[in-house]
């Protein structure tokens, strides 16, 4: 009987660390897959001082709006909420019929913003991947227009808006803003990286037009961008004050009007007039904590790549 002996393995030696060097300490900065960097103390205190700061006027305007204006003009004003808030808001909407001024923001929020996504989107689609002469040009012209103060264009179009017959209606305050430079460099910016000429040469290929490729290529892709877009555009709308107090009238006013008439007395009514800007204010709340959460997420999911 052959008895063979076990192998043994030899155990691999490290090549020593030059003389002189300093052993490698795991660094706090560097994160691996997953991984979210901790914020120190300074850095929740910097953000609860910033939160405190960006609540504090929605807070001081609920506190004037529940006071009396001896109240609020007082040498010592109040810090707490007090109990004529509802007959203050009762007041201020009853004075600035601020009903149909609600209904009017609306109607031309909710427009503006439906338009200006998609005629923005359709030209930053156009200019971010479509080849056509004069692209470059078209491009700078319209970025030049945003150089341009919206003052100087106040008597012409207050003119053009008279030709047509629309002096105090909502439309002369909804077709000059169907569209925006802004928006339009902002989808072409986004689309510029978030979509690849793959996605369009593979939808072509499939026999898609235009129309379709934009519907079931272009559309899906600007997604989180549309959302930003469409936030920024309805509270520019909803918070527009100076065309619409010029275009529309007392019987037809929006809501930024109304509450201009409110303060438009000799003495206004300091408690009233908060209480009409918090009424102002509620929309814009409401569509924040219902779309925010989706906003954000489209901001991120449009952040990764890959």
């Amino acid at each position: 009987m052959t008895m063979t002996s076990p192998t043994h393995t030899a155990p691999v030696k490290l090549a020593p660390a030059p003389k002189g060097s300093a052993p490698r300490r795991p660094s706090r900065f560097r994160m691996g897959a997953g991984q979210q960097m901790k914020g120190g103390p300074f850095a929740y205190v910097a953000l609860a001082v910033v939160g405190l700061g960006s609540l504090l006027p929605l807070y001081w305007t609920l506190v004037a709006a529940s006071r009396t204006q001896d109240e609020v003009l007082a040498s010592t004003p109040p810090f707490l909420p007090g109990g004529k808030l509802l007959e203050n808001v009762q007041t201020a909407w009853e004075q600035a019929n601020l009903g149909k001024a609600i209904l009017n923001s609306v109607i031309v929020s909710s427009s503006i913003t439906l338009a200006t996504l998609f005629f923005c989107t359709l030209a930053g689609y156009a200019f971010a991947k479509m080849r056509f002469r004069g692209r470059g040009w078209l491009m700078t012209a319209v970025i030049a227009t945003l150089t341009i103060p919206p003052q100087l264009s106040v008597v012409p179009l207050f003119m053009m808006m008279s030709g047509l017959g629309w002096g105090g209606q909502l439309e002369s305050v909804i077709f000059p803003t169907l569209v925006s430079a802004f928006g339009v460099f902002f989808m072409r910016q986004y689309l510029i990286e978030a979509l690849p000429y793959e996605l369009i040469e593979a939808a072509r290929i499939d026999g898609a037009n235009n129309l379709r490729t934009v519907v079931s290529v272009v559309l899906p892709v600007a997604r989180p961008a549309m959302m930003v877009l469409g936030m920024l555009t309805f509270v520019q709308a909803w918070n527009d004050f100076f065309w619409p107090y010029l275009a529309l009238n007392q019987q037809n006013p929006t809501l930024q009007v109304a509450l201009g008439q409110l303060s438009a007395s000799y003495t206004p009514d300091q408690s009233i007039v908060m209480a009409g800007a918090l009424i102002s204010t509620l929309p814009l709340l409401v569509v924040f904590v219902v779309f925010g959460k989706k906003i954000v997420g489209g901001i991120m999911s449009g952040a990764v790549k890959g």
